[in-house]
């Protein structure tokens, strides 16, 4: 994931370069801060699509076998 914030960072940083030097209301201007958002929504649904685990989960998949990781079948 950090690899695409590198990149929201450096669209970030070319939008605002783009718009200090052509101004705000040029379609340059605009482009660039649509990359932006676009990185954002893509960053946001990587997140969305691969949920963090919880401390449980984290601990049952480096011990498997623990007494508090068990499953049972009814």
């Amino acid at each position: 994931m950090s690899n695409i914030q590198e990149q929201i960072e450096q669209e970030l940083q070319n939008a605002r370069a783009v718009c200090s030097t052509d101004g705000a209301s040029t379609g340059e201007c605009a482009a660039a801060w649509d990359a932006v958002e676009e990185l954002q929504a893509e960053a946001a649904h990587q997140k969305q699509s691969h949920p963090e685990q919880n401390s449980l989960q984290k601990y049952c998949e480096e011990n498997p076998d623990a007494a508090e990781c068990r499953l049972y079948d009814d």
